[in-house]
């Protein structure tokens, strides 16, 4: 075994001493040849880090992206100043950055890690001295064991140690150590450091130096995805320094709620992604949710996930007539100036995008059976298709409305599936015309019962998933409890939807208070909640600030009939 322990402190002693290992200039004739440093995307699409501990978060991650590192750095678990500039020398250098333990404890996984990457030379930054990684050398494939160079938590002694020229930069003022580490520039790099370090330091041009690496071929097909915590800081760096993009979700465990993450991974389209923190671990359906955030589809108003942080404003009605509310009483281009104009008065109410919407009658309620007997009037997709497509490109959300007659909802949504297929078009049931087998339409308020909404659930979530499509809504129209029977079962699971009561109940606001009150009354958890003003029923119809400030909970929907 050969462990050498040179610190900066003593260099120049060990010139006096004529015992100068690392010295370029003492002993040229004996200077190293430069080593190759050997990364590699994972092999898996996902790979999921969830070590809570700082040490094994750090050695995962080395070992999920780098074969070979004949030098690694090194710094002491919870030493603050000693891992911000390792972090600084490790993606400068383009070398794993690992952990020693605190205190005594256990130090197998950094000395397996080093004997796994078979590095020659550890840097130890800081309060870490390196002897923590002797274990290695003790390796059973017989490797010859390792040099340590320790220096302190010194931008100019690290610079000296690793040939490295950092830029200039601000002292790090913030606790959120991740983010740092994340913005590092390989190509830039620079010395972090916290505010009461000096700006930089004189170094000592006789300074024990590693040995020179060449780095790695950049992971640029790889994307980190972090949560942010402060235990994968050392991990987050060495994903730096093999090139990978790092991108911070702000605590968001499904990334399509991170708008850093999905502009970071739309915009490298990985071949493979790592996620670490704990939370990623519990955050059901990961896999599905990353692709569809490197798919990219993004709904109006941006991001992929419909609520909380926007608010839907809808016109209601059938494209060609006036008869079943506003949204047919002009053509195209006229409902989608007045849906915006309906929007417009709420974005000084509320915080987020506020993002028109049309709602638009898809199978009308008939008082004649029809040729199917169904007494439902299904319009052809081609007829909506301009309708929804234009509203897409102008940025209005559409839903198509269902009222099934004697039919069931999951017959009359599979009509509709291409247009579905699109990210921006959700699905509205109205059990107020479902009829039962020998009902007739204003005879009788229908109903459904909740497996038959579940079955659609399930069938609308696959089709979401399958597609790679942001998020739909699915809006449950009601305004009777007995409207949807057995609503404490339903299926508000799938994060592929979201699923939302909507209160269409008219008449005078102290009724409309009541109902609203009645059906928040043992929800099922994971519900959102839509509001509808009426302009001829109501008595008065709410203004926009009414509307906010009257109905509380504050709805996420707020459609006009």
């Amino acid at each position: 075994m050969r462990v050498r322990v040179l610190l900066i402190a003593l260099v120049l002693a060990l010139c006096a001493g004529g015992c100068t290992a690392f010295s370029d200039e003492a002993e040229p004739e004996r200077r190293e040849p430069r080593r190759a440093v050997s990364a590699s995307a994972p092999d898996h699409r996902l790979t999921m880090i969830a070590d809570a501990d700082p040490v094994a978060a750090a050695a995962t991650m080395s070992r999920t992206l780098f074969d070979r590192s004949p030098v690694v750095v090194v710094a002491r678990d919870g030493d603050r100043a000693g891992l911000l500039l390792a972090a600084s020398a490790a993606v400068g250098l383009g070398v794993p950055l690992l952990l020693e333990p605190k205190g005594d404890g256990a130090h197998d996984v950094l000395a397996e890690e080093i004997g796994r990457l078979g590095s020659g030379t550890v840097l130890a930054v800081g309060e870490a001295d390196g002897r923590a990684a002797d274990r290695a050398t003790g390796a059973s494939d017989g490797r010859a064991g390792h040099d340590v160079l320790a220096v302190p938590a010194d931008a100019g002694a690290v610079a000296a140690a690793t040939g490295l020229d950092f830029q200039p930069a601000e002292p790090v003022t913030s606790r959120n150590d991740p983010a740092s580490v994340a913005a590092l520039d390989p190509a830039a790099p620079v010395a972090l450091r916290l505010p009461e370090a000096p700006a930089s330091s004189s170094a000592d041009a006789d300074a024990a130096r590693l040995p020179g690496v060449d780095r790695a071929e950049p992971l640029t097909g790889t994307v980190v995805l972090a949560t942010g915590e402060s235990a994968s800081t050392a991990a987050l760096a060495t994903a730096r320094a093999a090139g990978a993009t790092v991108s911070l979700t702000s605590g968001e465990a499904d990334p399509r709620r991170s708008e850093d993450a999905l502009d970071a991974l739309a915009e490298a389209a990985p071949e493979a992604v790592v996620a670490i923190g704990a939370g990623f671990a519990a955050e059901d359906g990961l896999d599905w949710k990353v692709e569809t955030a490197v798919k990219g589809m993004q709904l109006p108003g941006g991001g992929q996930v419909l609520f909380p942080g926007r608010l839907l404003v809808a016109l209601y009605g059938h494209p060609g007539t006036g008869a079943l509310g506003v949204l047919g009483e002009q053509d195209l281009e006229g409902s989608i100036e007045r849906a915006r104009a309906h929007a417009a008065p709420y974005e000084t109410l509320v915080e987020g995008p506020v993002v028109p919407a049309f709602e638009i009658i898809a199978t009308v309620a008939s008082t004649a059976p029809g040729a199917d007997g169904d007494y439902s009037t299904e319009a052809d997709v081609e007829q909506l298709r301009p309708w929804v497509e234009a509203a897409g490109e102008a940025g209005v959300y559409v839903v198509l409305d269902l009222q099934p007659g004697r039919t069931d909802f999951l017959t009359q949504a599979q009509r509709y599936q291409a247009l579905l297929e699109l990210p921006h078009v959700g699905l509205a049931l109205d059990p107020e015309w479902r009829l039962s087998p020998n009902g007739v339409h204003l005879r009788e308020v229908g109903s459904v019962g909740v497996d038959e909404v579940n079955r659609l659930i399930g069938w609308l979530a696959d089709l979401t998933r399958e597609h790679v499509l942001p998020q739909k809504l699915l809006v449950l129209h009601q305004f009777q409890l007995r409207m949807i029977d057995g609503r404490e079962r339903l299926d508000t699971s799938r994060d592929e939807l979201a699923v939302m009561v909507h209160a269409d109940g008219q008449g005078s606001q102290g009724d409309k208070q009541a109902t609203w009150r009645a059906l928040h009354a043992n929800p099922p958890a994971g519900l959102f909640w839509g509001w509808k003003n009426f302009y001829d029923e109501d008595k008065p119809m709410l203004t926009p600030e009414q509307t906010m400030a009257d109905v509380s909970p504050r709805p996420d929907l707020i459609s006009y009939q």
